[in-house]
C-alpha cells in the first residue's frame, strides 16, 4: 500500500508566511525558508509553496524565494501562484521547484492543464482547486477563493484529470483554518471517482483529523499550515500516532 503523505503547506504574501481563517484574516506565520528547512528536517514527505497574492510584475521575486528554498531542503517542493504559461512554469522548475500548482489560470483557460502537461509530464501537475458550498452543491472558486464560478468541484475535477493533472489538491473554503476537521464527503467521493491522487487541504486541528481524512475520506495526502508553524501538531508525533493507527506512513 502506498504511504499517505503529510504536506506542510507556506502561503506566502509579500515574502512571509502567512496563515488566515475562511481564506481571510492574514496573520504572520515566519519566514518561508526558516519554517521549510525545519519541515524538511522534521518528517514532512513533501513542501507546499503558495504565492496567494502572486502577479505577474512578481515572477521573478518569487523565483528568487523558490530557488532559496529549494537549496534548503530535500524533500519534493510544489510551487503555485500566479502561474499561466509554459515559461513561468520553466523558470520555477529551473529555480528548483518539483511540482507545479495552477488554480485560476486553468479555470480560465483549461487547456493550460493539456499543454503543461505535454511538456512537463502529468507527475508535474498539480491543479488546485478551492471550493464553498453554496444552495447545497459545491462551487469552485478562483482569484485565491475571491471569485465564485459556476463549476462543479466534481465535474472540474474530472475535468482536470482528463486532461492530464498528474494530482489535485482539494482545499475547502469552508472548512479552511477552522480546525474542525477536513471535508471528508466530499474527498471520499473525489477520491472513489478518480484514478489521481487527491490532497486533502482545510480543517485540519488535530491528529484525529488527518486519520478522518486518510480513513473516511480516503484521500492520499493531508495538506495542512497554521497547526505545523504554531506547533500545536508536530509531525513526528502526527506520523507516530498515525502509524498506531495502522496508516502507513514514511517515518
Amino acid at each position: 500500500m502506498l504511504t499517505k503523505r503529510i504536506i506542510p503547506c507556506l502561503d506566502i504574501k509579500n515574502g512571509r508566511t502567512v496563515k488566515g481563517i475562511n481564506f481571510v484574516d492574514l496573520r504572520d506565520a515566519g519566514d518561508p525558508v526558516a519554517l521549510a528547512k525545519h519541515y524538511s528536517e522534521n518528517g514532512a514527505d513533501e513542501l507546499v509553496f503558495l504565492d496567494i497574492s502572486a502577479t505577474e510584475e512578481r515572477r521573478k521575486t518569487l523565483a528568487k524565494l523558490v530557488l532559496k528554498v529549494a537549496e534548503t531542503i530535500n524533500i519534493p517542493f510544489t510551487v503555485g501562484g500566479g502561474i499561466s504559461s509554459v515559461e513561468d512554469v520553466e523558470i520555477l522548475l529551473n529555480n528548483g521547484a518539483d511540482k507545479i500548482s495552477v488554480n485560476s489560470s486553468a479555470i480560465k483557460n483549461p487547456q493550460l492543464i493539456n499543454d503543461l502537461a505535454s511538456k512537463f509530464g502529468a507527475q508535474c501537475i498539480v491543479v488546485a482547486i478551492d471550493a464553498k458550498v453554496l444552495a447545497g452543491n459545491w462551487k469552485v472558486h478562483l482569484m485565491g477563493g475571491k471569485k465564485e464560478t459556476d463549476l462543479d468541484l466534481f465535474q472540474w475535477a474530472k475535468e482536470v484529470e482528463q486532461r492530464g493533472a498528474g494530482e489535485i489538491l482539494f482545499t475547502s473554503m469552508d472548512h479552511d483554518g477552522t480546525k474542525n476537521g477536513f471535508a471528508n464527503e466530499a474527498l471520499s467521493k473525489l477520491s472513489t471517482m478518480l484514478t489521481i491522487p487527491i490532497i486533502a487541504s482545510g480543517g485540519a486541528g488535530k491528529i484525529q483529523h488527518f486519520t478522518d481524512a486518510f480513513t473516511l475520506g480516503k484521500a492520499d495526502a493531508a495538506l495542512a499550515a497554521s497547526v505545523f508553524h504554531f506547533n500545536e501538531i508536530t509531525i513526528t508525533n502526527l506520523k507516530n500516532e498515525l502509524k498506531n493507527q495502522d496508516i502507513p506512513v514514511r517515518l
